[in-house]
């Protein structure tokens, strides 16, 4: 089985920066792409920041340039960096994970959900 816990979530004032983490463990091969999800009270959950293992990246209009996404596959770890918080960037986050799994010769990927981390910019 494969787990995904968050943390890093918390109150901050508007400007204000947080650094949330996402750490996989279980047992798998390898991570496949890795990204941050968010949903606000009444509205859907939409995508914040996605990486690929090469290293591909995309974001969010809403969070480019103030958020950055990294991993560190030896850790199996993902990063979500946000910095000059809105009070509109209030939501539960999510890691969202592409996980290999199996052996030398069959291998699969299934996707995997953390449980969410809150995180409210508030004054």
């Amino acid at each position: 089985q494969v787990q995904l816990v968050e943390s890093g979530g918390g109150l901050v004032q508007p400007g204000g920066s947080l650094r949330l983490s996402c750490v996989a463990s279980g047992t798998f091969l390898s991570m496949g792409a890795m990204a941050w999800h968010r949903q606000a009270p009444g509205k859907q959950r939409e995508l914040v920041a996605r990486i690929t293992t090469s290293g591909s990246i995309n974001y969010a209009d809403s969070a480019k340039g103030r958020f950055t996404i990294s991993r560190d596959n030896a850790k199996n770890t993902v990063y979500l960096q946000m910095n000059s918080l809105k009070p509109e960037d209030t939501a539960v986050y999510y890691c969202n994970v592409d996980v290999v799994r199996g052996n030398d010769d069959v291998q699969w990927s299934r996707n995997y959900w953390g449980q969410g981390t809150q995180v409210t910019v508030s004054s």
